[in-house]
């Protein structure tokens, strides 16, 4: 078996290679139309959603379905990789453009997860036990970049025993 150490750096050379596959997904011309088009005229369906009032959705929700089946969410599916167990794309103002499956929250505004790639820069949180999914897996953000800015963020989760 390889050591712990040497584990530890295939996980990150295969977690480097899906950070270049998830600036793909973010640069994917429906993701970052969709992105814009939230930042300039949210959907009315979503104006006074909260974190509170998204928790209480059901997951079939047609709410919570609809951001998973829009041209972005069909995108970042038509591009993700096997080792991806969660997906979710963010308006600059957090709350969410696309998703794969229904989120814990709506919004991730004030969390590193959103707030870093909106500086242009790309976020890699802790392996940990996600409870949307039920497994283990490690969290990386990205930006979705339009005209040299950051104008939201793609959050893709990887579930770790996948990462090869």
């Amino acid at each position: 078996f390889p050591s712990h150490d040497s584990l530890l750096l295939i996980q990150k050379t295969a977690l480097d290679k899906q950070i270049e596959l998830a600036k793909g997904m973010a640069a994917d011309a429906k993701v970052v139309e969709a992105v814009k088009a939230a930042n300039t005229a949210p959907a009315a369906a979503y104006k006074d959603m909260t974190n509170d009032a998204w928790k209480a959705l059901a997951v079939l929700d047609p709410k919570a379905r609809d951001l998973s089946k829009n041209a972005a969410a069909e995108a970042i599916k038509g591009k993700k990789s096997e080792a991806v167990s969660e997906a979710f794309l963010n308006a600059a103002d957090g709350s969410k453009v696309a998703l794969l499956a229904k989120t814990s929250s709506w919004s991730h505004k004030g969390k590193p997860k959103h707030d870093v790639p909106m500086s242009g820069k790309v976020w890699t949180g802790d392996v940990e036990l996600d409870e949307s999914t039920g497994s283990q897996q490690v969290q990386i953000a990205v930006p979705v970049m339009y005209g040299g800015k950051a104008i939201g963020s793609l959050v893709v989760g990887y579930s770790v025993a996948k990462l090869k």
